[in-house]
């Protein structure tokens, strides 16, 4: 019988034989998970013995990581924002890059509108909605997504975060105009599909054969959500409201623009850790 310790070792030698860049971290959450723990009891209970079906559960997780499916997936669990998330392939996987949409909510609305009404359009896994909610605790907010299965996602998330009392999850095409009764908003934040059709064929295989493609792909220009959102959505903020999107690579510039021929007053491009444009602000 093997110890934690020795299972952990084990997986994260072959995941890095087989050219995984985050090895380790991947086989602590692999092992972690198969053993029903978090990592911290995980890295408590290393030098405890394991069972066989551990070790077997351990095994078929590896096989599948080995075959390229992303450990979120495997496991169903993520973190965004320090925040456990639920995640199945109905939904994107939350990305880092992604928490610099809460952090500009954030300095939006603190000191200023800390009880504002937030809409997260396409919120997949309700990632974004379940941060700022903890973050901003006065805040209520609607979640919004065409798919009723990501929608089953983001409601577990919203309630595993204990914020059902905030907020409400609501079935709607972004591309199209808004629900009746849904109100007005002081923010309305959106990470939409946005890489051209085109491209969605090279994508790395661990993306393009287990995320949801529909989730991605943003029509010929990879513009298409923006387009829309700006058209029909734009009507819900209030005055001095934001319009806040995630932009894909060399995407920014064309988004702020489109923001200011519809009439919003000013807008701000917004870098990632990594100094990619990855946000634009638009202010009515």
């Amino acid at each position: 019988m093997k110890t934690y310790n020795e299972l952990y070792i084990n997986t994260r030698s072959t995941l890095k034989r087989s050219g995984i860049e985050a090895y380790a971290l991947e086989a602590r959450v692999l092992v972690a998970s198969a053993a029903g723990k978090t990592v911290q009891q995980l890295l408590r209970d290393l030098s405890l013995y394991t069972t066989a079906q551990v070790e077997e559960q351990v095994n078929a997780y590896t096989a599948r990581r080995l075959a390229g499916e992303p450990v979120a997936y495997i496991t169903g669990d993520w973190e965004f924002y320090g925040l456990p998330m639920k995640v199945t392939k109905d939904v994107l996987i939350p990305r880092s890059d992604t928490e610099l949409l809460v952090d500009l909510v954030k300095q939006a609305l603190t000191g200023y509108k800390m009880d504002a009404r937030v809409l997260d359009l396409c919120c997949g896994s309700g990632c974004i909605t379940c941060a700022v909610g903890h973050e901003l605790p006065a805040t209520k907010l609607v979640a919004v997504d065409l798919s009723a299965s990501a929608l089953e996602i983001c409601r577990a998330n919203v309630n595993a975060n204990r914020l059902s009392t905030r907020v409400i999850c609501l079935q709607a095409d972004a591309t199209a105009s808004p629900p009746l009764g849904i109100g007005n908003f002081d923010v309305i934040v959106s990470n939409p599909p946005y890489i051209p059709s085109k491209e969605i064929a090279a994508l790395d295989s661990s993306v393009k054969d287990y995320e949801p493609i529909w989730a991605l792909d943003g029509g010929k220009d990879g513009l298409r959500f923006y387009k829309s959102i700006i058209k029909y959505w734009k009507t819900l903020l209030r005055p001095d409201g934001l319009l806040i999107f995630e932009v894909g690579e060399g995407q920014a510039d064309a988004v702020a623009e489109m923001l200011m021929a519809a009439g919003f007053t000013s807008t701000s491009i917004h870098q990632d850790a990594r100094g990619t444009d990855r946000a634009v602000v638009g202010r009515m």
